[in-house]
């Protein structure tokens, strides 16, 4: 009997799936790491957290989204962050572990998978996070002029990047937020023939004078769908110190800037709210 109650005790937790706007939500325990879950929405996965470890990021787009929250201001030192997409709130726990008396807001239109999140995976009560359910661009517009030293926009509706997040209108609004010197660092998804990384691209110079790309190599050169970290910023970015992380991830990675990066974007026009799309869908079972 005693056998039994132990083996209760440390069984491994089951999945929790859950009905959320976006579709199907899913939180799958890690079987490595016992309190830590991946989140998929309709079978893709969106994030993944460890309770335990709230710094230790997994999917190779998160990791290169830390590197930035690591770089945008010295070390430990507290930061003002916007975080456009909620997921498992992974970026926002992340910043609050690495930059203790940080200030974040988290906007996030599912209010069934916030309460998911909230009610399975619960915040740290000290963290000073808040979540507001809103769209990501209404959120935004709420958040006062120079306010952020960071803004990270991952946000997807059926596995694509919704029109209205993807503008020069959008991103007027993204600088008006950020404080001088802040960066905005946006996960992008696309595929062959790269129309629209290079368009986001293209649009993000409108409106920043400083940009860099970070992505898989075989994603750079349209070889397969997958995704990319984009930076922007009015003052120049720690390109040669993220190279170094992005190259030495266990996902190794590469990052484009300044002329090569121009060459990328290729001539890519702008986008703007009366031309704006969706991003492209992904084949099945795609992600990085």
């Amino acid at each position: 009997m005693a056998r039994n109650r132990q083996r209760a005790r440390t069984a491994a937790p089951e999945t929790v799936v859950a009905a959320v706007d976006g579709g199907r939500a899913e939180l799958i325990p890690d079987r490595e790491r016992p309190r830590a879950w991946t989140l998929l929405i309709d079978g893709a996965p969106q994030s993944h957290v460890d309770l335990d470890d709230p710094t230790r990021l997994t999917f190779a787009y998160q990791r290169r989204l830390g590197h930035m929250a690591d770089l945008v201001a010295p070390p430990g030192r507290p930061l003002h962050a916007v975080h456009l997409g909620g997921g498992a709130l992974t970026l926002a726990r992340y910043v609050a572990a690495t930059r203790p008396r940080s200030t974040q807001q988290v906007v996030e239109l599912d209010a069934p998978l916030v309460q998911l999140v909230r009610r399975e995976l619960p915040l740290d009560p000290a963290a000073r996070i808040r979540v507001r359910g809103a769209d990501a661009r209404a959120g935004l517009g709420k958040v006062p002029d120079g306010w952020a030293d960071l803004v990270i926009a991952d946000v997807f509706s059926g596995a694509r990047t919704p029109a209205h997040l993807t503008s020069t209108e959008f991103l007027g609004e993204v600088r008006r937020v950020l404080k001088p010197g802040g960066c905005y660092a946006a996960n992008l998804a696309d595929g062959p023939p790269l129309a629209h990384l290079r368009g986001q691209i293209a649009t993000a110079a409108a409106l920043f004078p400083e940009l860099a790309l970070a992505a898989d190599p075989a994603v750079l050169r349209g070889r397969r769908f997958g995704n990319a970290v984009l930076l922007a910023s009015d003052a120049p970015l720690p390109v040669a110190e993220l190279t170094r992380r992005v190259a030495t991830d266990p996902h190794p990675g590469r990052v484009e800037h300044g002329r090569e990066l121009a060459d990328f974007t290729g001539g890519a026009a702008v986008v703007t709210d009366a031309d704006a799309k969706p991003s492209p869908a992904p084949p099945a079972k795609t992600f990085d």
